[in-house]
């Protein structure tokens, strides 16, 4: 006489805890890939004026303004190379209309950091 034997569903719970927890592993112990990086510095309080005056960047959702003058981004470096006189630091300062997106702002700061020796000030948007 044989006895029929029943088999025994298996378990799913566990494998699905197994899963996760291993989901979960290679979720935090994995790095993200930082596309690039822009510095941001603070201002500190006082110092002193320039000899030179600064250029005033007006940036919007649908142009850029340099000086008051239309300009492209891709032409930006060129632009500000013509209005330095000689080696000094020269200073921006960047004025955002709030339709401006993030994207867009990140795309100023980092033509502006092809330029050699520019000090780069973002003014707050009233």
């Amino acid at each position: 006489m044989r006895r029929e034997r029943r088999r025994r569903r298996l378990g799913m719970t566990s494998l699905i805890d197994v899963i996760f927890l291993l989901l979960l592993f290679f979720m935090l112990s994995s790095t993200f890939t930082r596309f690039a990086e822009i510095d941001l510095a603070a201002s500190g309080s006082g110092g002193g004026a320039g000899a030179d005056r600064p250029v005033f960047l007006s940036l919007a959702a649908s142009g850029l303004r340099v000086n008051g003058r239309a300009a492209e981004m891709a032409s930006l470096p060129a632009a500000l190379a013509a209005l330095r006189s000689g080696e000094a630091r020269l200073g921006v300062l960047v004025a955002v209309e709030r339709d401006v997106t993030s994207q867009r702002m990140a795309d100023l700061l980092v033509s502006l950091r092809r330029v050699p020796t520019v000090q780069v000030t973002v003014l707050e948007a009233s």
